[in-house]
């Protein structure tokens, strides 16, 4: 369906954070979720116009409904029929908690749910409830079940930082397990709770990389990171090593921006969640509007405007780097991404604050 998408037209993945409100509260929350909702979110009518918004982008836009936990709206089964009625590919991200019985996962799958993602970040519950600071696995795999016997199809999304990265190995026991069709591995960017953790070095990422192709080319699930785009690069320069058996795409990626929208529970339109540096409300100018037309989105779409080694890198158009890191750290979202470890051959100006040594010299590049 989307072959031959444009990413300065339509994001590949329109995220809307339908509240933030949640009964958990994990230590790496973006969204610094709280138990009440908040007074000025999408009103039910205001939510549908951004879902005809959504439609505008053109036949089967891709919908995530996102927190918080989107289960905390009365009216959420409402919202999926309508947007599901628009043509809209509606997908969404609950909470681990008792609220998401198998009676609520049906409910969601009859009004149009084409997808469910659940958050798993161990492979037991003693590691999985130890990072998130909540008891939510038994929860997140009895809704992974009730997904399955309802037939809706599960993703599994994996935070990687320091305290999981070594359990890798056995989460993805658990996505076979699961009967998952897509792990998404997603690279700790510092924002909201998620400032109070470790993310793992350059040089770790590098071989979860190279490793998370290893999966994909073994499992018969798909295999996606989120915040860490230099997989596109790794897979290819795999290819070009004759490590891989086929070419690897050459493609552009999604990035913030680039293939990728947010719109808040108050309507503001980021380029990622991860990215809180608005571009406009959807109250005063619609969603399509920003995405295409906005300073800050038309920016994150011109690798050759990044600065650093991002800039320079030849991997720039398919990778770009993660520009919601590179504003956590910098401030700045055209800047390097830190967690990338890869040195342009060639390039001699500044590398970030991760890849230098003590003594200010260069990391290694990861050929």
């Amino acid at each position: 369906m989307f072959d031959d998408l444009d990413t300065d037209r339509r994001p590949l993945v329109l995220v809307w954070e339908v509240t933030q409100a949640c009964g958990l509260a994990c230590r790496h929350c973006r969204a610094n979720a709280r138990p009440q909702r908040h007074p000025d979110e999408l009103t039910t009518a205001e939510g549908k116009r951004l879902l005809a918004d959504a439609a505008a982008f053109g036949d089967g836009q891709l919908v995530v409904l996102s927190g918080g936990d989107p289960l905390a709206r009365d009216d959420l089964t409402e919202l999926v029929a309508h947007g599901d009625d628009l043509g809209l590919r509606m997908t969404i991200t609950p909470s681990g908690t008792r609220s998401l019985t198998p009676e609520r996962v049906s409910d969601l799958g009859d009004a149009g749910i084409a997808r469910m993602a659940l958050s798993l970040d161990g492979s037991t519950r003693e590691r999985h409830d130890a990072f998130r600071g909540e008891e939510s696995f038994a929860d997140t795999v009895a809704a992974a079940r009730a997904a399955r016997d309802s037939g809706i199809p599960l993703q599994i999304n994996t935070t990687v930082c320091a305290d999981t990265v070594e359990d890798l190995p056995a989460i993805r026991d658990r996505v076979r397990d699961l009967g998952a069709v897509l792990w998404s591995v997603f690279f700790l960017v510092p924002v909201g709770r998620g400032r109070v953790l470790d993310p793992v070095s350059p040089e770790r990422a590098e071989a979860a990389m190279a490793w998370l192709h290893e999966v994909s080319e073994e499992e018969r699930f798909g295999v996606k990171t989120t915040e860490a785009p230099f997989y596109r690069r790794v897979g290819i320069q795999r290819a070009e090593a004759g490590s891989a058996d086929a070419e690897a795409d050459r493609r552009g990626g999604v990035t913030a921006g680039r293939g990728f929208g947010f719109v808040g529970h108050t309507g503001e339109v980021y380029p990622s969640g991860f990215l809180p540096e608005s571009a406009g409300n959807v109250r005063e100018r619609s969603a399509v509007d920003v995405y295409r037309n906005a300073d800050l989105f038309e920016s994150l779409r011109d690798p050759d405007g990044f600065s650093g080694k991002c800039g320079a890198c030849e991997f720039r158009h398919v990778c770009g780097g993660s520009r919601s890191r590179a504003y956590a750290v910098t401030g700045d979202p055209t800047d390097s991404d830190p967690l990338c470890p890869y040195v342009p051959d060639g390039y001699d100006g500044p590398l970030p604050e991760r890849q230098r040594g003590a003594d200010g010299g260069r990391s290694e590049s990861a050929d």
